[in-house]
């Protein structure tokens, strides 16, 4: 049954969903990489195709940035379409110098001082693990594809553009282990594990705190075909 946000009606997502928080990203994995996509949701431009890998039914939607969006698109798939898993694919800030641009990393952990799960169920743990066999299907289809991974600790934040009394990336780097941050997994862990399902992420470095290195918003969009290969061949 569609949703206020999603127009899909019930069968038309798969069990496997790859989600960029960019439709455009979304639009850019179902055409280039999906067979026979079909557009099943539009509605705020959330774009979501439905197609084929390898014969392999999988569903790529963009949730939107940030936790509130994240946490409102994977809840309703879950919870009302079924979805077994979800492996995000986005962006990430490096806070650490061992990380470069274009770099793919693996999420084992995320950190968040977001009280997004404290207010969705009272949880008041500040780490939340990923799915561990999901996980280990991820770093399979990185070794076959002969594709570096990187597993790592993350930050998800909850705000972009922080004042400079506030810790910044080397505070949080030494304290908790974070190695880059995102704004969306920990939103999207959160949720996988109140309803017992599967949830990951996948992200490739975009820019460096420490370097100061960035890409464009072009090469964001359609650059990081290998996290996106690496996460349609988990979905087999």
């Amino acid at each position: 049954m569609p949703t206020p946000h999603n127009q899909a009606q019930k069968g038309e997502i798969a069990k496997s969903v790859i989600m960029p928080g960019d439709p455009l990203r979304a639009k850019f994995i179902a055409e280039n990489f999906l067979e026979n996509p079909k557009l099943v949701n539009e509605v705020r431009n959330i774009l979501a195709y439905t197609g084929t890998y390898q014969g392999s039914p999988v569903t790529v939607m963009a949730s939107g940035m940030g936790m509130p969006s994240i946490g409102i698109y994977s809840y309703e798939l879950f919870s009302q379409y079924d979805v077994e898993s979800i492996i995000r694919v986005g962006s990430a800030g490096a806070y650490s110098a061992e990380l470069n641009v274009y770099d793919i990393v693996l999420a084992d952990s995320v950190w968040s001082e977001s009280s997004f799960a404290r207010t969705q169920n009272g949880f008041n743990g500040d780490v939340i693990l990923p799915d561990p066999e999901l996980n280990e299907k991820i770093k399979k289809a990185a070794e076959g594809l002969q594709i570096p991974l990187t597993p790592t600790k993350i930050h998800s934040s909850d705000v972009f553009y922080c004042e400079s009394n506030m810790p910044d990336y080397r505070e949080i780097h030494e304290k908790h282990g974070c190695t880059c941050v995102e704004m969306e997994s920990f939103a999207l862990f959160h949720n996988a594990s109140v309803l017992h399902k599967k949830a990951a992420c996948l992200l490739t470095i975009s820019d460096s705190f420490v370097t100061d290195e960035k890409i464009s918003p072009e090469e964001r969009q359609k650059s990081f075909t290998g996290m996106m290969r690496i996460a349609l061949e988990a979905c087999r």
